[in-house]
């Protein structure tokens, strides 16, 4: 797994101010970064879209980290701009419930790019999968307020996640929930600008999305905790759909088919004239969550219009019983060091449904 021994390599590049080439001398082939080398690759974890992650021990500190080797199959022309843009943000991003890049490192190749993260024993898809017992009501509080407390974060600082969903939650073997995988996710401003409305796996894409919206905005994020929230509760996914006129379907079926008196654009939405909706004029969660408080219902139904600083003043978070600590969370920790695919990458499925395996 180490990377080849090429030091008598030497790199040339094209001068600017200058007509022809120039040696790069060798203390100074890695710029500022340091070298790969200086970390001992434990084991690979994980392979997705944009990378493969290692467990990996730096050398020089002696602590345990994920080492994500950036794809570059495709890239001709230097880093691909998903990379970029995760390396850009998680650089100025720092919060405890937000997965830390610490540096970026290099090999021998201009082509062999990692970042070192901070290493999460585990995400919450495995521990959904593999529990012995679901996770109680008290835990799910302590995973959505840590899940909160880091989106309202993001969302201060005016970056949108874009692809929130359980694989894409890490957890510490101390219990701290962090949201990982931002490859997919932008900055954004005033005036909103255009973006491509294929991100967010199916299961959590909000229904702005679904129905083409050009612009994006911080509630497409409060869509998918909404979702998670339910997916926690249930222990299964809240609306596993098939195909995205299947998972509008199962949307309208949930909370009722939408309108310009409870949806103001909805019928200005580019896709919205191509749906033939059914018609449902009731929100059906309460039948979905019998057992669930009035709080909890209400929080569930604001998660899917709200921000996150006003979920985080949710009754539902006051009342019995009250969000267990995070050191009280289920650890398996030596779980996702085993597993062959875990989420520490980002999704392949964001542009296309879930795959045959339990989520997508």
């Amino acid at each position: 797994m180490g990377e080849p021994e090429l030091e008598s390599e030497q790199i040339r590049l094209k001068c600017i101010r200058k007509e022809g080439f120039f040696t790069v001398p060798p203390e100074h082939r890695l710029g500022r970064c340091r070298s790969v080398k200086e970390f001992e690759k434990l084991n690979r974890i994980g392979e997705g879209t944009y990378g493969i992650v290692y467990r990996a021990r730096d050398t020089q500190t002696d602590e345990v980290v994920a080492l994500k080797k950036v794809r570059m199959d495709k890239e001709k022309d230097g880093i691909p701009i998903s990379s970029l843009r995760e390396i850009t943000l998680l650089l100025r991003l720092r919060h405890p419930n937000i997965v830390e890049l610490k540096e970026v490192v290099v090999g021998n190749h201009l082509e062999s790019i990692f970042l070192v993260m901070g290493y999460c024993e585990q995400d919450l898809a495995s521990l959904l999968e593999n529990m012995p017992t679901p996770f109680s009501e008290a835990q799910v509080k302590c995973i959505t307020l840590q899940v909160l407390r880091g989106l309202q974060y993001l969302h201060k600082n005016f970056v949108i996640h874009r692809d929130l969903k359980v694989s894409n939650l890490l957890m510490t073997d101390k219990g701290c929930v962090k949201t990982a995988d931002f490859g997919l996710a932008r900055a954004y401003g005033v005036p909103v600008k255009p973006m491509t409305p294929k991100v967010v796996t199916l299961w959590y894409r909000a229904p702005e999305l679904l129905l083409g919206t050009l612009t994006q905005t911080t509630s497409i994020d409060m869509w998918a905790v909404g979702c998670i929230l339910a997916e926690l509760l249930a222990h299964k996914p809240l609306l596993p759909g098939s195909s995205e006129i299947h998972q509008t379907d199962l949307i309208v079926q949930l909370l009722g088919t939408p309108s310009e008196n409870i949806w103001p654009g909805f019928s200005k939405l580019p896709l919205a004239g191509q749906y033939t909706l059914r018609r449902q004029p009731y929100n059906n969660l309460k039948h979905k969550f019998p057992w669930l408080s009035e709080a909890g219902l209400r929080l569930l139904n604001f998660l899917f219009m709200a921000t996150a600083g006003d979920c985080l003043e949710s009754s539902y978070f006051k009342e019995k019983p009250l969000p267990c600590e995070p050191e009280l969370m289920p650890t398996f920790p030596h779980h996702r060091n085993k597993r062959a695919t875990p989420a520490t990458t980002a999704t392949a499925t964001a542009t296309e449904g879930p795959s045959k395996r339990a989520r997508p």
